[in-house]
């Protein structure tokens, strides 16, 4: 039996914990766990390089890390014209300057790199639709570097092959929000539904295995259909 060893950055998220429970019962898969939790920061260099040269020969690599302003801040945002440059500049050190560093890192230190899967979000492909949300605005940082993350995964997908290099882009999870939320929500989606966690482990399995292996520089919806309408 052929082991694949994963290493998944922000473990420790909704999704990334999901994808752990899925991949810990799968007897031919090792998961290295990287999350800001469990003491590590991407944006250090100096670290991403250590945790590369210490999993050298992981084959996979899934990132999740990011700065999400609905599931970590858990405040209002500023309006456009009160948002600080300073909060846009940090979004963009840890979702795309941060990425790229932990994937460069990853090809340069991996003996035998297979693939890279990036998560993006529905604001990566669309705009946010600010009437789904009560008396908040989601900030502006993470929809340009949700939007950069797509960019910059068909970039690294053409000059890193034969890695393959996708990006996904997930729909809103199912977890403790408030049924009014749930409803507006769920308006938007043709299966009608926010999506449970579960749901995105398949696409990531075939994406960390050769059952993907002609499948480079997509950009994959998993949104019920959200970016459809």
């Amino acid at each position: 039996m052929n082991m694949r060893k994963i290493i998944l950055t922000g473990s420790e998220g909704i999704i990334g914990k999901s994808l752990f429970t899925n991949f810990s019962v799968m007897d031919e898969v090792e998961t290295i766990c990287i999350d800001q939790d469990l003491g590590f920061d991407l944006s250090d260099e100096k670290q991403v390089i250590d945790i590369m040269k210490a999993n050298s020969n992981a084959e996979y690599l899934v990132n999740l890390f990011a700065i999400n302003d609905h599931i970590e801040i858990r405040k209002e945002n500023p309006n456009l014209f009160e948002v600080s440059l300073d909060s846009v500049r940090e979004y963009c050190e840890v979702n795309l300057v941060a990425l790229f560093s932990v994937c460069r890192t990853f090809i340069k230190y991996a003996e035998n790199p297979k693939s890279i899967v990036n998560f993006s979000s529905l604001y990566g492909v669309r705009s946010p639709k600010k009437f789904i949300y009560d008396n908040t605005e989601k900030h502006i940082g993470y929809t340009i570097t949700k939007h950069g993350v797509v960019g910059l995964t068909k970039h690294l997908a053409t000059h890193l092959s034969p890695v393959r290099v996708n990006c996904l882009v997930p729909g809103g999870v199912l977890y403790n929000q408030d049924k009014k939320f749930i409803n507006k929500y769920s308006e938007n989606v043709p299966l009608g539904r926010m999506m449970n966690v579960s749901e995105i482990t398949g696409i990531v399995d075939l994406l960390c295995s050769e059952k993907s292996s002609y499948i480079t520089g997509a950009t994959i919806p998993i949104d019920g259909g959200w970016t459809a309408w």
